[in-house]
């Protein structure tokens, strides 16, 4: 007889030799991953490396040509989004992704609706769900826009619209959190606030991220994935990746002298 399982052996996202093909096109070549539950993961590598199309993978917006991806030993490929979704999925994207003409509020309180167990009732008034409200409020504090709690989110900052998407993203409580390039078009000051902010909101959470500053990368992952034409080439600790030939040599090498060449610049 074989031993029963631990729980905490099983990895909370796991993807099995996953193939991605556009016609004749490999994006995705054998992809093998297991991340464990409350670990923070980054995913790097060269643009057309075929990162951005590994999260549509696991998002569901895609369809692997073969492989599994597993959440919670459940294998996931083939479901929509919305079915990952309500099996404790959540992601953001690289172009913010949230309703303009809706107050932050009312924005979040949208993203708690489901979780919460509102299905489609249109005949109950969004002002009398008293613990939707009370989600919406506290994610208002915990993502710092208390204080634009009635400010339409078109009207917002673009880190304060970045912001409410991580907010969004969380509200429906999802123990998995997929951000694709949280940081993007944000200043250095901007991205060290905003690290901090995705620390705090992901405290427990397993997070997956897509990310090109190597100064978050390292400074928030617990393990870095590296894909480089559509293969994970290494996965392991920071100190580790970094200091990984291959890894240097097909992509970390370069990248470090262009951010380090930009920093003297400045």
């Amino acid at each position: 007889m074989h031993p029963t399982p631990n729980p905490l052996d099983i990895p909370v996202l796991e993807l099995r030799n996953v193939w991605k093909r556009f016609g004749k096109t490999e994006i995705i070549r054998g992809a093998n991953l297991a991340v464990r539950a409350g670990e923070r993961v980054a995913v790097i590598g060269p643009n057309g490396a075929g990162k951005s199309t590994l999260f549509n993978l696991i998002s569901g917006r895609f369809e692997p040509s073969s492989g599994e991806i597993l959440l919670n030993g459940q294998r996931i490929d083939g479901k929509k989004p919305f079915q990952i979704n309500r099996l404790g999925l959540s992601r953001s994207f690289q172009i913010t992704n949230i309703f303009p003409k809706l107050s932050v509020f009312e924005n979040l309180r949208c993203g708690v609706l489901w979780s919460l167990g509102y299905r489609y009732t249109f005949l109950r008034f969004l002002a009398d769900l008293d613990d939707a409200n009370e989600r919406a409020e506290q994610l208002l504090d915990r993502i710092g826009l208390h204080k634009k709690r009635d400010t339409l989110a078109m009207n917002l900052t673009y880190a304060e619209q970045r912001a409410l998407e991580i907010g969004i993203t969380i509200a429906g409580g999802a123990n998995v959190i997929l951000l694709d390039e949280p940081t993007a078009g944000m200043s250095k000051s901007e991205t060290r606030r905003f690290i901090e902010l995705i620390r705090e909101v992901t405290q427990g959470k397993t997070l997956l991220t897509v990310e090109h500053d190597m100064g978050v990368v390292f400074g928030l992952a617990d393990r870095i994935a590296v894909v480089v034409y559509g293969e994970v080439i290494a996965f392991d600790t920071p100190e580790a990746v970094k200091n990984n030939p291959r890894v240097q040599e097909a992509y970390l090498g370069s990248v470090l002298a262009e951010q380090q060449a930009a920093e003297a610049a400045h």
